[in-house]
């Protein structure tokens, strides 16, 4: 039995698309969230990770002998206004989760997804020994997450840790930078907004991949990754924002201006976030799709849900 939280997410929906359909899985999902998609060999299950007895009942029911735990609060930008959501879901609910396998489950192998957001900031790609400095609420609550499950580890509990860097593809939130330029261009496409895109800060740099790519390496951490042992989740190499528009807007026969929104820019900004992934391809994982084939995945996507 596999068990994903936060499978109603962006990444958890694609660890669900990429898990074999003769495998057994319970999803959780947030109660009164927004409805699941349908999939054969997936049960789902609401549960809010805050509530420390249903996360205890529900791992007691299930048994799961490996957890991919995904659930969180994913927004860096939102986190400076309200800071208290990413910590209690990312650090508390972690905290209630690891205890209930610690109870009920505890031959059970955890994959925890945090961030690497928890560097301090640098030029230089960061190993997984990189000093953990983060500059945003965010950062600071996986950060927690990430030492309770190394905490957890050195209890003797199973658990590899995932540390992913910017990834992007089909569904994700256009709040997001990549998605959200896509969705703006297929807008425009269509006639429903005028021909200027919206942006933020365009001169950082980010490594990014596409979310297949992420959720092959977290199926390889949870096969082949050492106890105790984290993993950088990322392609290698920092991008600058700007070309990665660029690239989208080389995509569209539409002529396309552009226009800096000043509610898009955070009150902290990395200058430069970029990875080493020489752990993560030590267990024969590397990434398969390119950055062009990536962009072109998210426009198509936000092209087919826009009304033309």
């Amino acid at each position: 039995m596999i068990l994903v939280t936060g499978a109603t997410g962006f990444a958890g929906s694609h660890l669900l698309d990429r898990l074999p359909p003769d495998t057994r899985v319970t999803a959780w999902a947030r109660p009164g969230g927004r409805p699941p998609r349908e999939q054969p060999h997936v049960q789902w299950h609401a549960v809010d990770l805050l509530d420390r007895a249903a996360v205890a009942r529900a791992i007691a029911q299930t048994q799961p002998r490996t957890i991919y735990h995904l659930a969180g609060a994913p927004h860096v930008g939102s986190s400076f206004d309200n800071p208290v959501e990413p910590l209690a879901i990312n650090a508390l609910g972690t905290h209630y989760l690891l205890g209930a396998v610690d109870a009920h489950a505890r031959a059970a192998r955890v994959v925890v997804v945090t961030s690497a957001m928890i560097y301090r900031r640098s030029n230089e790609p960061h190993t997984e020994a990189s000093p953990a400095v983060p500059s945003s609420p965010y950062g600071l609550s996986k950060l927690a997450q990430d030492r309770l499950a190394a905490l957890a580890a050195s209890d003797g509990l199973d658990i590899v840790i995932a540390r992913p860097f910017n990834h992007t593809g089909a569904r994700q939130d256009p709040s997001f930078s990549v998605p959200g330029f896509a969705r703006q261009i297929a807008r425009i496409e269509a006639g429903l907004d005028a021909p200027v895109l919206q942006v933020g800060n365009l001169e950082a740099e980010r490594d990014i991949t596409d979310v297949r790519d992420v959720v092959d390496a977290y199926a390889a951490i949870a096969a082949r990754g050492e106890a105790g042992t984290a993993y950088n989740v990322c392609s290698g190499r920092a991008w600058r924002i700007g070309d990665l528009l660029d690239m989208l807007l080389r995509q569209t026969p539409v002529p396309i201006g552009v226009e800096v929104d000043s509610t898009r820019l955070r009150p902290v900004e990395l200058p430069r976030l970029a990875g080493d992934n020489s752990r993560l391809r030590g267990l024969g994982w590397a990434p398969r799709i390119s950055v062009e084939d990536m962009l072109a995945g998210v426009l198509e996507y936000w092209r087919a849900q826009t009304p033309r």
